[in-house]
């Protein structure tokens, strides 16, 4: 087993132009190769135009299959010091393949935003219905967690979620959020001023529901109101998977620009003077956010939108739930460039206080070396972790020997 070796079992290729998650996997990857890790990247996934150049970097990638015994002998030939399961899916679908094949390798779990909050709040925003969290999906994603030796969480609130709702060990789950760097005064003399921009932004993958019921929003609830308020300035949409539903509502004579992909997230979020995002529901962190902050341009959101980005910090612009004081405190902070100023400095700090990437990766890569030094008594104290890889392990198991079986009589 090669310790300094990391093989990291995605759902997709990282797509960084296209999602946060994927701007996530690059930087978890730049963080191993700068501690000189050798990284491989394992997808059973088909790559698109917009994959990232993972080889370019100096990734070795493979192609994978599901359900299928080539990944064991994958598994033993490269014999990694560390799986990565990116999202609980990988876990359940590889879990008990690196368990047989690798024992003794670290097993970590990226979770990306926890799925079980982030449906549960769909659920109670297309029911009327309180937030419901004892899922299905929550129990798979929870034991998922459980049988791994740490899982990554980019949220506060969903380690304090996992920790007082779920009862998971806190040795179990580790937070690290989006590593950035820091903001540097030439940065800040390089924005775009307040008069050099105009309108409104909104970006996002569409693939992603609560963007999709965002945009949504924007167009009925949010934008008549603002277009009377405002009526020389547009809205520009942006997005990656732009599907025809999305391109549809753009409309010129309402100031409603749907542009489709941006080629360059930062550019087109720079040429506007307020990103507005009246979230509904969600989990994790919010990419436009960051982006937004790191182009020096004041936000718009919900607290939803905004959940544990901020910290005690102020936020860079406006909070707001209801529609109504929404669209009012954008209209004020679209004028008062005082405001709008000290809006683009609370962004700052909130990039450099919260998510400078060198406060975060020396102690990250040193509980990784005191993992891999107490490993067995690391999962010796997640005994429930062990009698689910267990009994899951088995069930999982032959349910994809089943498949394989299956598949086998088929060619």
């Amino acid at each position: 087993m090669n310790k300094k070796r990391i093989l990291i079992i995605g759902p997709v290729w990282p797509e960084p132009t296209s999602s946060a998650a994927g701007t996530r996997m690059i930087q978890l990857i730049s963080l191993f190769l700068s501690e000189e890790y050798e990284v491989l990247f394992a997808s059973a996934a088909s790559k698109s135009d917009f994959s990232f150049d993972l080889i370019g970097l100096g990734v070795q990638e493979y192609k994978i299959k599901l359900n299928d015994n080539s990944f064991n002998v994958f598994l033993s030939e490269v014999s990694p010091g560390i799986v990565l399961f990116d999202r609980f899916m990988m876990e359940e679908q590889y879990g008990w393949r690196v368990q047989q094949e690798c024992p003794d390798a670290i097993r970590l779990m990226d979770t990306v935003d926890l799925h079980c909050l982030r449906l549960a709040r769909q659920q109670a925003i297309k029911t009327g219905n309180p937030i419901d969290l004892f899922t299905d999906i929550a129990k798979r994603e929870i034991a998922s967690i459980l049988r791994c030796d740490i899982s990554l969480l980019i949220s506060e609130v969903e380690m304090n979620i996992l920790q007082k709702q779920f009862r998971i060990d806190p040795s179990l789950i580790y937070y690290l959020p989006f590593l950035e760097e820091e903001l540097t005064e030439k940065d800040i003399q390089n924005w775009k001023t307040f008069e050099e921009r105009e309108g409104f932004v909104f970006i996002g993958n569409y693939l992603h529901e609560p963007n999709w019921n965002t945009l949504q929003i924007l167009k009925t609830k949010i934008w008549p109101v603002l277009r009377k308020k405002l009526p020389a300035a547009k809205l520009n949409i942006y997005g990656a998977y732009s599907s025809q539903k999305v391109m549809q509502l753009h409309n010129e004579k309402e100031k409603f620009y749907v542009h489709g992909r941006a080629d360059n997230a930062l550019e087109v979020i720079a040429n506007n003077r307020i990103l507005l995002a009246p979230i509904q529901f969600g989990a994790g962190m919010k990419g436009k956010f960051i982006d937004a902050m790191i182009s020096g341009t004041p936000s718009v959101t919900t607290s939803v939108g905004a959940e544990a980005m901020k910290g005690d910090l102020d936020w860079n612009g406006v909070i707001e739930d209801d529609f109504e004081l929404f669209t009012d405190q954008t209209v004020k902070l679209y004028h008062d460039k005082n405001w709008w100023l000290a809006s683009q400095q609370n962004g700052v700090r909130i990039i450099n206080e919260r998510y400078g990437k060198s406060q975060f990766t020396k102690a990250f890569i040193g509980t990784i070396n005191t993992l891999s030094l107490n490993l067995t008594a690391h999962r010796q104290h997640n005994f429930f972790g062990q009698i689910l890889m267990h009994h899951t392990a088995n069930s999982t198991k032959y349910m994809s020997l089943w498949i394989e079986e299956k598949n086998a009589k088929k060619t």
